[in-house]
């Protein structure tokens, strides 16, 4: 109850921002970010757009990588609009593909540039059923393993960037509190969804990605620490964005309703805060493997503080994400095992 009104009134936590904090207002002590490079996906539209937007009034060059390349381009010119120095490269990238993440990593390696941070910010809520062209759930596919390969992928490039010029790589996990809303079998899940329509739940499936990222924020902290690479990953929760309600009846339970809801949901500004706090903030230098919510630290799950499922969802996804995948990985059965 506490915790829900300091949320309510913008009560501010120890790094001096709230809810109602603005992703512009968390990065405004931020040193000059001119010779930083930023990857973002899902920068196309809402918080990922705003994100992209704030990087770049800081001085960031920016790649964004985006399926739907005339979407990028737009907001790409609605960026260098209001900041005409923004360097800014639109890319190729359809994350449910892990053949399209090899593409776009290859691609970006021929650009030789360097890569000082990485926000896996994509996502999407799948209503309907649907498997990705590598045989995956495709929210799952989208949300989690497409940004698992991309980030195994840029790890070199990331370490070689921080080696060079001393300045801590940070990878951002953009996830959700809804990943508290699984529990279960998260292998099993994965495999029941992946061959099947009928165990499908739109919003489980959801949760269960959301957790993924969350573990995976867990598990990459260790590896990372264990090769003492100079670069830190984190986990935030946006908080959800306030969007055009409508109300088909009056009255005051309607409008109290209303009114609540308003105050709960976020503006994309404040919903971009936590992504650009962390990705940006000098108080977050050599901080990893945590999870942030309203430009604070905070608390996952108890799932997704376990790190024997953390562990276990990784060894998953390096089959998963295999080049030989369809060679080792039957999701038919291989899905159905508890000891990895």
């Amino acid at each position: 109850m506490l915790e829900t009104l300091k949320y309510l009134i913008g009560s501010t936590g120890v790094s001096g921002f709230g809810s109602k904090s603005t992703a512009e207002e968390a990065t405004e002590t931020c040193p000059d970010l001119r010779s930083i490079t930023a990857i973002i996906t899902g920068a196309t539209s809402g918080i990922g757009a705003e994100t992209a937007r704030v990087l770049a009034k800081r001085g960031a060059r920016l790649v964004l990588p985006a399926r739907n390349l005339k979407a990028a381009e737009e907001a790409k010119a609605r960026i260098v609009s209001e900041f005409p120095e923004s360097e800014i490269i639109v890319m190729a990238l359809d994350l449910s593909s892990l053949t399209s993440v090899r593409n776009f990593v290859s691609e970006l390696e021929s650009l030789n540039l360097p890569v000082n941070i990485l926000i896996n910010n994509a996502g999407k809520f799948a209503h309907e059923h649907a498997i990705s062209e590598d045989g995956i759930e495709m929210t799952f596919a989208t949300n989690y393993l497409g940004h698992f390969l991309l980030t195994k992928l840029l790890l070199n490039t990331m370490m070689k960037t921080a080696k060079q010029t001393g300045v801590p790589g940070r990878i951002v996990n953009v996830s959700s509190s809804i990943h508290g809303w699984f529990s279960g079998d998260m292998i099993r899940y994965i495999g029941q969804i992946s061959r099947s329509k009928s165990q499908y739940d739109a919003t489980r499936a959801y949760a269960l990605s959301k957790l993924a990222n969350v573990l995976h924020t867990k598990e990459l902290a260790q590896r990372l620490k264990q090769v003492d690479a100079n670069v830190t990953v984190n986990c935030v929760h946006p908080g959800i964005v306030r969007t055009r309600l409508t109300r088909e009846r009056e009255g005051l339970i309607t409008d109290l309703v209303f009114f609540l809801a308003s105050k709960l949901l976020k503006t994309i500004p404040q919903a971009a805060a936590t992504t650009c706090y962390v990705a940006a903030h000098p108080r977050l230098l050599n901080i990893s493997g945590k999870y942030f919510a309203d430009c604070n630290e905070a608390w996952t799950s108890k799932l997704g503080s376990n790190s024997n499922e953390a562990a276990k969802l990784w060894a998953t996804s390096e089959i998963m994400v295999s080049k030989h995948a369809k060679a080792v990985f039957d999701p038919l059965s291989a899905f159905d095992y508890h000891h990895m």
